[in-house]
């Protein structure tokens, strides 16, 4: 039977490793072996590797003919989208919207770190965006399902694609129950994952005539197209490139703590740069315009120290798998390539990340190293709840610090915010709700379609 245990594998079954069906596997690879199938953990993504290397399509050019062929609808960034061009790995113009966005949020995120969307949300407010206008936090979105297809093989590119184009057509249409016109809130991608993915997904999509005709009967049958069409978006935007075109007006407008003496240290997801390498924004004033400029951007915007370290490209280990089957292998490799890196040779008082995958695992996975004599602590929080903290959010109303497993009291202090009072105050707070006296971020009923 699949759950008899194979004798010569203890803890394997006979239908694959950890129960991941039999089509995994041991591959008795040598150590040689082993280390070339694991290279892209440490593969360096950068603009000098790149320059003379052959280049890949702009798939946006396929993607403008497929429009002018009838065959699609463009999502298309306008003026009123108020956005900023940016330069990606091979020097292409790259659009960003800073207004009129659709807050396609993170599954990881939302029930794991809420201090991550709290504090995007909050800085937005603080910026002057209006809710239910200037952008639109509703419940009519699905999970991009990445999870499954990169965690565990289930899932096909059929699958994925119709999930894309259902949420991306929501993004498309959803301002209409508002008053407004098609097109008039853009997607902004809170998760890694689901960035890569769609990606991806959007790069098979423009290539590939059969796939378009397999989604379309599907996404015909869901309500999901527009006169017959897909609406697939001119660019595909992560929330950390909101962050980064905004940094300047972040810092000048509502910047209150001095941050210089503040030692950052910045791991970016590899599913933003690694997957669909071309897309990622560069900047020549960023770490020589060699690195992508994500989250270094905006802790330099914010007057703190940059430290560089050895394991800069390096996976967080998360891997999908392997936090699944190899949870050990994900600690130890989180463990000795990032946090002790990142503790002993940049003496960092903070590991900024961009994605809701790699902040967990860093995050919620220090106290293993104890087990090991290997007591390495950092703080682990995202680059936009550090520019919340930096801006005066409440530790612990908008952060949500206390759902982080890393020492971020101490960082906190060094910043010159009172843990202590802050705890304080949130305990206060929270009497405060029992007698029904709640602070909305947002107003409840935009969530789900009511009006202003």
């Amino acid at each position: 039977m699949a759950d008899e245990m194979n004798p010569n594998n203890p803890g394997q079954d006979e239908g694959g490793i950890a129960g991941h069906g039999s089509f995994f596997q041991p591959t008795d690879l040598s150590p040689e072996e082993a280390q070339a199938a694991t290279e892209w953990v440490r593969k360096e993504v950068d603009k000098r590797r790149y320059q003379n290397a052959e280049r890949v399509e702009d798939i946006r050019e396929h993607m403008w003919e497929l429009e002018r062929e009838g065959e699609i609808i463009v999502h298309r960034i306008t003026d009123d989208h108020e956005p900023y061009d940016v330069e990606t790995l091979y020097g292409w113009n790259k659009r960003i919207p800073s207004k009129q966005l659709w807050h396609h949020k993170s599954c990881g995120q939302c029930g794991n770190i809420p201090g991550y969307p709290a504090s995007l949300l909050w800085l937005m407010n603080n910026l002057g965006l209006e809710p239910g206008k200037d952008y639109l936090d509703e419940t009519d979105q699905t999970s991009c399902t990445a999870w499954n297809y990169h965690g565990s093989g289930i899932g096909n590119v059929e699958s994925l694609a119709a999930v894309f184009l259902r949420n991306f057509h929501q993004a498309y249409v959803s301002g209409q129950q508002h008053g407004f016109e098609a097109g008039h809130f853009f997607p902004l991608v809170h998760c890694g994952t689901s960035y890569g993915n769609y990606k991806e997904i959007r790069k098979y999509l423009i290539e590939s005539a059969e796939l378009r005709e397999k989604v379309t009967k599907i996404l015909d049958k869901l309500g999901r197209t527009v006169n017959g069409k897909l609406v697939i978006p001119e660019e595909v935007v992560h929330y950390s490139e909101w962050v980064h075109v905004m940094r300047h007006r972040i810092a000048s407008e509502l910047q209150t703590i001095d941050m210089s003496n503040i030692r950052t240290t910045m791991h970016v997801a590899c599913h933003y740069y690694k997957m669909i390498h071309e897309d990622a924004i560069y900047d020549p004033d960023i770490l020589g315009g060699n690195r992508t400029a994500i989250g270094t951007g905006l802790a330099q915007a914010l007057g703190a120290q940059v430290i560089d370290y050895s394991t800069w490209y390096d996976c967080c280990g998360f891997g999908f798998r392997h936090i699944i089957s190899e949870r050990e292998f994900t600690r130890s490799f989180t463990i000795d390539r990032k946090i002790r890196v990142a503790q002993e040779e940049a003496q960092a008082d903070v590991m900024m990340g961009n994605d809701t995958g790699c902040i967990t695992t860093m995050d919620k996975n220090q106290w293993i190293g104890k087990a090991h004599n290997q007591p390495y602590q950092v703080p682990i929080i995202a680059e936009v709840q550090l520019a919340a903290l930096a801006c005066g959010a409440d530790p612990f109303k908008i952060v949500q610090l206390q759902w982080h497993a890393s020492p971020v009291e101490e960082l906190v202090e060094k910043m010159g915010i009172s843990w202590a009072d802050s705890k304080a105050n949130f305990e206060q707070y929270l009497k405060e709700v029992e007698q029904g006296n709640i602070e909305y971020l947002y107003n409840p009923e935009l969530a789900y379609g009511g009006t202003n």
